[in-house]
Protein backbone atom coordinates (compact mmCIF):
# COMPACT_ATOMS: atom_id res chain seq x y z
CA UNK A 1 0.00 0.00 0.00
CA UNK A 2 2.99 2.24 0.55
CA UNK A 3 4.63 1.72 -2.79
CA UNK A 4 0.52 2.87 -4.24
CA UNK A 5 0.52 5.90 -2.33
CA UNK A 6 4.51 7.15 -3.94
CA UNK A 7 3.47 6.03 -7.19
CA UNK A 8 0.47 7.99 -6.64
CA UNK A 9 2.02 10.99 -5.86
CA UNK A 10 4.66 10.31 -8.12
CA UNK A 11 1.99 10.32 -10.96
CA UNK A 12 0.47 13.19 -9.75
CA UNK A 13 4.21 15.45 -9.95
CA UNK A 14 4.70 13.99 -13.42
CA UNK A 15 1.21 16.01 -14.69
CA UNK A 16 1.32 19.12 -12.93
CA UNK A 17 3.79 20.37 -15.98
CA UNK A 18 1.06 18.93 -18.46
CA UNK A 19 -1.62 20.08 -17.43
CA UNK A 20 -0.18 23.43 -17.21
CA UNK A 21 0.80 23.09 -20.80
CA UNK A 22 -3.01 21.52 -21.45
CA UNK A 23 -4.66 24.67 -20.09
CA UNK A 24 -2.83 26.98 -22.36
CA UNK A 25 -3.90 25.27 -25.65
CA UNK A 26 -6.71 24.85 -27.62
CA UNK A 27 -9.43 22.22 -26.45
CA UNK A 28 -8.79 18.77 -28.14
CA UNK A 29 -5.94 20.32 -30.30
CA UNK A 30 -3.45 18.37 -31.38
CA UNK A 31 -1.06 19.85 -28.33
CA UNK A 32 -4.26 19.40 -25.73
CA UNK A 33 -4.29 15.63 -26.90
CA UNK A 34 -0.43 15.39 -26.78
CA UNK A 35 -0.65 17.23 -22.89
CA UNK A 36 -2.81 14.49 -21.67
CA UNK A 37 -1.51 11.25 -23.64
CA UNK A 38 2.26 11.56 -23.14
CA UNK A 39 2.14 10.62 -19.51
CA UNK A 40 0.67 7.76 -20.07
CA UNK A 41 3.58 5.56 -20.97
CA UNK A 42 5.51 6.80 -17.85
CA UNK A 43 2.66 6.15 -15.76
CA UNK A 44 2.51 2.09 -17.30
CA UNK A 45 5.91 1.96 -16.76
CA UNK A 46 5.86 3.31 -12.78
CA UNK A 47 3.53 0.23 -12.72
CA UNK A 48 5.79 -2.11 -13.81
CA UNK A 49 9.00 -0.79 -12.26
CA UNK A 50 6.99 -0.64 -8.72
CA UNK A 51 5.37 -4.32 -8.81
CA UNK A 52 2.08 -2.52 -8.31
CA UNK A 53 0.34 -4.73 -10.95
CA UNK A 54 -3.02 -3.67 -12.94
CA UNK A 55 -4.84 -4.37 -10.22
CA UNK A 56 -8.38 -2.30 -10.27
CA UNK A 57 -8.17 -0.82 -7.14
CA UNK A 58 -4.83 0.88 -7.85
CA UNK A 59 -6.67 2.49 -11.09
CA UNK A 60 -8.99 4.55 -8.64
CA UNK A 61 -5.35 5.67 -7.00
CA UNK A 62 -3.55 6.34 -10.44
CA UNK A 63 -6.46 7.97 -12.57
CA UNK A 64 -7.24 10.04 -9.36
CA UNK A 65 -3.29 11.07 -9.10
CA UNK A 66 -3.43 11.79 -12.89
CA UNK A 67 -6.46 13.99 -13.39
CA UNK A 68 -5.80 15.81 -10.07
CA UNK A 69 -2.10 16.76 -11.36
CA UNK A 70 -3.64 17.88 -14.53
CA UNK A 71 -5.88 19.97 -12.66
CA UNK A 72 -3.66 21.28 -10.28
CA UNK A 73 -1.47 22.12 -13.26
CA UNK A 74 -3.69 24.10 -15.23
CA UNK A 75 -4.76 26.03 -11.61
CA UNK A 76 -0.97 26.86 -11.41
CA UNK A 77 -1.07 28.03 -15.41
CA UNK A 78 -4.02 30.64 -14.35
CA UNK A 79 -2.61 31.76 -11.32
CA UNK A 80 0.53 32.18 -12.60
CA UNK A 81 -1.02 34.31 -15.84
CA UNK A 82 -2.57 36.33 -13.46
CA UNK A 83 -0.09 37.34 -11.12
CA UNK A 84 3.13 37.30 -12.86
CA UNK A 85 1.69 37.82 -16.44
CA UNK A 86 3.49 35.50 -18.22
CA UNK A 87 2.20 34.40 -21.32
CA UNK A 88 3.80 30.69 -22.23
CA UNK A 89 2.95 27.02 -21.99
CA UNK A 90 6.26 25.94 -20.10
CA UNK A 91 5.60 25.37 -16.33
CA UNK A 92 9.35 25.63 -15.80
CA UNK A 93 10.36 28.59 -18.13
CA UNK A 94 7.42 30.77 -16.57
CA UNK A 95 8.48 30.11 -12.50
CA UNK A 96 11.74 31.26 -13.71
CA UNK A 97 10.89 34.25 -15.61
CA UNK A 98 8.58 34.98 -12.49
CA UNK A 99 11.16 34.69 -9.95
CA UNK A 100 13.28 36.91 -11.79
CA UNK A 101 10.88 39.70 -11.80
Amino acid sequence: MTTLIIITILVFILNIPFGYWRANVSRFSTQWFLAIHIPVPFVVALRLLSGIGFSWYTYLFLVGGFFLGQLFGSRLMKWIHQHCHQESSCLVMDLFRCARS
